[in-house]
């Protein structure tokens, strides 16, 4: 079986290239077709052979390749399939537009519909932040832009023989942008990069990249309020502003090592999740350490974490209720071997076993077609 792989581009490691990494170990000989690509950017990725589209080669694309969303289509549809068995497209975005040949197979891992195309689109086009420098300019052709964007993305959604979702929340939303059934097959969270620690720390804990929908801003205001000591790791364009909002309570660590990462997790009170995500892999890695999430109670964090188990939610993205959360959670016990077993259940070694069964049957069904 000849398979190849897709990604919407490779110029960042995160969530969704540590779930197209899991794909790739499966089939070591598969290439890897992206948009743009930083090799320096991307670990042991970048050892696979790596195919990239016209827009690699244009001004500014690897650093800023949204200001080339427009041509994304283009660049996907163009790259060429003949003579493969299977496609399986790893996406958020674009990579699940390519066009196939009726004898390949394509199953795409959806990590969402895009979401400035559909649920984010009123926010993108009427929020200046999204566009930085560009700002006039792009959001003056911005709304004709996306209209166009949505239509095609509904409609190449239609080429995709089977669509896994990263989670139920992520399968309903597949339904209703683009008509079409999904399993679920929760991404890889590499568990034994994580361990209980002997001594906890007298800190909470927030990593996340600092944009807005992550809500840190609310966690800062409650933590000010609270009194309570809350380290912040990651880095992001809000910075800047998070810091004028923090009081000396409030530490704020920038981008950590996988290392510091562990420890960090493994010896906090508790880690803060306030972002409303597709489904959220931090608070699982925290959990394999055994340690208790507080997390807004939407998205895929309703399938992550246990009410009185492996964490406690609170129900609005606002400071009053992380408060009441936080308190709420000073009253309350924990088992840090119970959170840590049930992390386990959402181990890379389970991805890997089902998305292959996965693969294997559907492929099975398509050759008796």
């Amino acid at each position: 079986m000849k398979v190849a792989l897709v990604h919407d581009w490779l110029v960042n490691y995160a969530g969704s290239e540590r779930s197209l990494h899991a794909i790739a170990e499966i089939y070591p000989e598969a290439p890897i077709y992206t948009s743009v690509c930083d090799p320096s950017r991307i670990k042991s990725l970048a050892e696979r052979e790596i195919h990239v589209s016209f827009l690699d080669k244009l001004p500014g694309a690897r650093r800023n390749h949204s200001m080339y969303i427009g041509l994304m289509p283009l660049a996907f549809e163009r790259m060429d399939f003949s003579g493969y068995d299977l496609v399986i497209s790893s996406t958020h975005a674009c990579a699940k537009g390519v066009v196939t040949p009726p004898e390949t197979l394509h199953i795409c891992y959806c990590y969402t519909p895009t979401r400035y195309f559909w649920d984010f689109f009123h926010r993108y086009i009427n929020d200046p932040s999204y566009f930085g420098i560009l700002n006039g300019i792009v959001r003056l052709f911005a709304p004709v832009i996306l209209t166009y964007l949505r239509v095609w993305d509904r409609s190449s959604a239609d080429r995709v023989d089977h669509f896994v979702a990263i989670s139920d929340y992520i399968a309903q939303r597949i339904r209703k942008y683009y008509r079409k059934n999904a399993v679920v097959i929760y991404p890889p969270v590499d568990t034994a990069n994580y361990a209980i620690a002997p001594h906890l720390g007298d800190y909470y804990l927030l990593l996340a990249r600092l944009v807005p929908y992550k809500r840190t801003d609310i966690a800062i205001q409650a933590f000010n309020q609270l009194g309570l000591k809350l380290k912040i790791a990651g880095e992001g364009p809000e910075l800047g502003k998070l810091k004028r909002q923090a009081g000396p309570n409030i530490e704020f660590l920038g981008n950590v090592s996988e290392t510091d990462k562990a420890k960090l997790m493994a010896e906090c009170q508790a880690f803060i999740f306030p972002p409303e995500e597709d489904f959220g892999i931090a608070p699982v890695e925290v959990m394999a350490a055994g340690r208790p999430v507080i997390a807004y109670a939407k998205g895929g964090a309703l399938e992550t974490i246990i009410e009185g188990t492996t964490g406690t939610f609170f129900h609005a993205q606002t400071k009053a209720a992380i408060i009441d959360a936080v308190t709420r959670f000073q009253t309350m016990t924990f088992n840090p071997e119970a959170i840590r077993k049930h992390a386990l259940k959402f181990d890379k070694s389970v991805f890997v076993q089902k998305i292959s069964t996965y693969v294997q049957d559907r492929y099975r069904e398509f050759q008796r077609q």
